[in-house]
């Protein structure tokens, strides 16, 4: 069966996420992932390095976001138990979280059956403001770092030899690389509002800015949830010391540039929620921004038929929550394509 039967396009989370799950079920050997950016690479228009990188409840409440978090959080927690290969850069962490106004209780709900050493704090433990609050333990990620060693992973033979191909499409059709390709994943984010043959009008960036800095003695997972803001400390795994501080959320916006004024609020909020943050030795490294690949109505996840019957099967929207859904994601996505991968299976051994 040829290299490009399945073609990946995009190489961020969500696309390196679909590789791995399809490798995982045998398809390795049939995959080449074409992106027009790469682990590595440090664009505003390439999202994923720039992630806080963990598990947390700033996802939505829909079926599809509260089955898909379960589902990437148990499948992280089994790499790090394991010791897999994949968990290079993943850590079990201490987990605090406050929200200004109470969770959907269907959000709630989910959560107690799977988030590992759940507690729900009591009122009079929370600050001025928090609504509710708990403790648990999440997965942290270090976000460039298991971009590029997942991409490493994945060009091994052990996992198919799948090759990344820089390049940039003019279409959806282009990524039909030759007459053997009969599965597209469009794995593209932010570009699917305009990517000739996807222009979803629902697609938008949501602007993040974050402060990276060095601070050893910061070991823990904490964050606010407040209405129109997000403030978090996110230390990253295997990393030296370095911890993510945030952020915004900004809907809509597609700047780049990185403010003084946001740093300095990024600064005192984070202070504020975990002092440790503000010690003598903790050294500002970066300021970065980047856009979050949101969209109206939540991850797109479906599958459609194009011409001659070849199969594009949509992933794409994922906004804050790539790393932490992206697993569970792209189980969905490689379950909606089963049919076209089991003949392509059956083809290859006739």
């Amino acid at each position: 069966m040829a290299r490009d039967s399945i073609v990946i396009l995009g190489a961020g989370i969500i696309g390196l996420d679909v590789a791995l799950e399809l490798s995982r079920r045998g398809y390795g050997s049939m995959i080449t992932i074409v992106a027009e950016h790469r682990p590595g690479d440090k664009s505003i228009n390439y999202t994923s390095p720039w992630a806080g990188g963990n598990f947390s409840a700033i996802s939505g409440n829909d079926a599809n976001a509260l089955k898909w978090d379960k589902a990437g959080y148990l499948e992280m927690w089994k790499l790090v138990e394991t010791q897999s290969p994949e968990a290079k850069y993943l850590a079990k962490t201490k987990s605090t979280e406050y929200f200004d106004k109470l969770p959907d209780q269907d959000k709630i709900k989910s959560m107690s059956t799977y988030l590992k050493d759940l507690v729900i704090l009591p009122p009079e433990s929370l600050p001025s403001g928090v609504e509710f609050g708990i403790t648990f333990t999440t997965i942290t990620i270090n976000s460039p770092a298991h971009l590029e060693h997942l991409s490493k992973l994945l060009q091994l033979p052990a996992y198919g030899s799948i090759p990344l191909v820089r390049r940039r499409l003019g279409s959806l059709d282009a990524a039909f690389l030759s007459s053997r390709t009969e599965i597209v994943f469009n794995c593209i984010g932010n570009a699917a509002k305009t990517l000739k043959g996807v222009e979803d009008q629902r697609s938008y960036p949501t602007r993040g800015q974050v402060v990276l800095v060095r601070a050893t003695n910061v070991k823990e997972n904490i964050m606010r949830h407040g209405h129109g803001y997000e403030t978090y400390v996110i230390p990253r795994p295997n990393s030296g010391g370095h911890v993510i501080l945030g952020g915004y959320m900004q809907k809509g916006n597609s700047s780049g540039d990185v403010y003084a004024s946001e740093t300095e609020s990024i600064l005192a909020r984070t202070k504020e929620l975990l002092p440790a943050v503000g010690a003598s030795t903790t050294e500002i490294l970066a300021v970065a921004a980047g856009l979050r690949p949101s969209r109206e109505g939540g991850c797109r996840i479906e599958s459609e038929v194009r011409t001659e019957g070849k199969l594009v099967v949509h992933n794409y929207g994922a906004g804050g929550t790539g790393y932490q859904a992206g697993m569970g994601m792209a189980m969905t996505a490689v379950d909606l394509a089963s049919e076209a991968l089991q003949h392509l299976k059956a083809s290859s051994v006739l």
